[in-house]
């Protein structure tokens, strides 16, 4: 009875993130446990060269998720979900979305997972001295510029997808300060006033003259309050007309801020990985890097810590397929398995396979990944003449191939910047399945892994919690409140690394290594 009137009564948090193939809503109650969720899938498309989600799947898929949440309010608890105590947006980091000043999207949605930006990437990072990749929105943005597009003389402002629903939902282009680090460089709380001068001056060379503070989003500290729900926002995200307007929401931030804060994860020293779609690893920095690496980003934690993030661009959608294809099999044979139990059986055999996966040597690269200097995908496996491609040692390789250019960017910290980490914690898809990928990168990383109970509620429950701790932090610093009233007895699986499996994956990444040449060798072929 308690929790239904908590839901009536609007005491709890809710947050949505739009990923890469699934939009999930969280509904948590006021001790910040998970008691309510939505979804709804959707996927990108390649089209006239770029990743792309049309406005109305954006649009609908939103709609859909937020619809799925209130049928499970109702089913579970027999009450509608009217209103909440506050609310947050996250959305897969990075991309680009620009509008004229009658708020019109003047071109198509162009994602992280874009790989179009090179020369613009390069140019910036040498004027700045300063790691701009390829899928930040500057680099979107100033390729645009130098390719003369149609659309640029109409720019009012430009947005990243968390901030474009944000302002769909509030009227306010904001983005929370660890989205915006990957817009454009931060330093502080704000975007770095030096670069921004620079970036301005290159760009007037090219005739773009806005000025970028005008046209970028505006950046907020977690916890800053000011945006609420409007009556336009509440009727677009609710068919119904009964979530009500003026409920708070907080900054809106990317994957990889949620990332942080769902697995306990802002504050210096420690690191999560976050698997989905793409993969990516966020040790919190101690100091500053003193080198500028093309594999590493330097972005923020959601309340300004700066992060030293390796971004991978693919990581589960090749495995997928592969299971996918197994559960066809299944079908034909006239003995269907259910997809979690699928999951559950390849992984699991996985692991009884070689440590170096006997020989197999697989690329999961559907799109482009610069960390490993591949500029288009193509999914591909070897193996030596004399490995016998039984089932658990191609699964291992699939299993392999998800943390592999991730392992080459973690390398140089370890190697260069000699950062040490005592524990990783690793969260999303990927790791559902016990002790299996989670074994993996333990060993690949040579460090602790650890996944939490909640490990599988991911950036939608991370952005839940930046919500409430909006209206609930009370002055605490962020990590502080995490670990206080969050954390405190929360559950988790650790696995130290095998040697023998450490092993096993270095051997795999001496092969991994030495095939990337017929990896790159066929770009172009269709």
């Amino acid at each position: 009875m308690e929790r239904i009137e908590k839901i009536a009564n609007g005491q709890t948090f809710l947050g949505i993130e739009l990923g890469s193939t699934r939009i999930k809503a969280v509904l948590t109650d006021d001790d910040y446990v998970p008691i309510a969720s939505g979804a709804a899938d959707w996927e990108n498309r390649f089209e006239n060269g770029f990743w792309t989600y049309s406005l109305d799947d954006i649009h609908g898929g939103l709609k859909k998720c937020f619809s799925s949440l209130a049928a499970d309010v109702k089913e579970k608890y027999g009450v509608y979900l009217t209103s909440v105590k506050a609310m947050g947006i996250s959305a897969m980091m990075h991309g680009y979305m620009a509008f004229d000043e009658n708020g019109k999207l003047l071109t198509p949605f162009r994602t992280w997972r874009c790989t179009s930006t090179g020369q613009a990437s390069s140019e910036l990072t040498e004027l700045l001295k300063f790691n701009i990749p390829q899928r930040w929105s500057i680099s979107h943005l100033y390729q645009a510029i130098l390719n003369r597009e149609e659309h640029i003389p109409h720019i009012a402002y430009i947005s990243t997808l968390a901030g474009y629903i944000h302002y769909l939902l509030t009227g306010k282009r904001i983005v929370g300060v660890g989205e915006a680090s990957g817009i454009f460089p931060v330093s502080g709380k704000d975007y770095d006033a030096e670069m921004l001068s620079k970036t301005e001056d290159l760009f007037r060379k090219h005739g773009f003259e806005r000025s970028l503070k005008e046209i970028l989003p505006a950046v907020a500290d977690a916890g800053e309050k000011g945006s609420f729900l409007t009556e336009s926002g509440a009727k677009f995200l609710d068919g119904s007309g009964r979530f009500k307007a003026g409920i708070p929401v907080c900054p809106p931030e990317g994957d990889a801020g949620t990332g942080m804060t769902a697995t306990n994860s802002v504050r210096p020293g420690t690191g999560n990985v976050s698997a989905g779609t793409s993969i990516f690893a966020m040790p919190v920095l101690e100091r500053p890097l003193s080198g500028v690496y093309p594999e590493i980003d330097v972005v923020t934690t959601p309340d300004g810590a700066p992060v030293a993030m390796v971004h991978c661009n693919n990581c589960c959608s090749e495995i997928d397929v592969w299971v996918k294809m197994f559960g066809e099999f299944a079908e034909l044979s006239g003995y269907p398995i259910e997809k979690t139990k699928l999951y559950e059986l390849l992984y699991t055999n996985a692991m009884k396979g070689d440590p170096d996966c006997g020989g197999i040597t697989a690329y999961n690269f559907l799109s482009g990944e610069p960390v490993a200097g591949v500029d288009e995908g193509r999914p591909m496996y070897f193996r030596t003449p004399d490995s016998g491609p039984d089932l658990a040692n191609f699964f291992r390789a699939q299993l392999y191939s998800t943390v592999s250019a991730l392992k080459t960017g973690m390398d140089i910290l370890f190697e260069k910047e000699k950062i040490s980490l005592k524990n990783i914690t690793a969260h999303g898809g990927l790791f559902k399945v016990k002790n299996a990928a989670q074994q993996v990168l333990a060993d690949a990383l040579g460090t602790e892994v650890s996944v939490m109970e909640t490990a599988g509620e991911g950036g939608a429950w991370g952005i839940a919690l930046l919500a409430a701790y909006m209206t609930d932090g009370e002055g605490s610093s962020l990590a502080d409140w995490l670990d206080s009233s969050v954390f405190a007895d929360s559950k988790k699986i650790t696995l130290a690394p095998d040697e023998n499996g450490s092993k096993g994956f270095a051997e795999f990444m001496t092969r991994y290594k030495a095939g990337l040449n017929a990896e790159k060798s066929l770009k172009g072929v269709e």
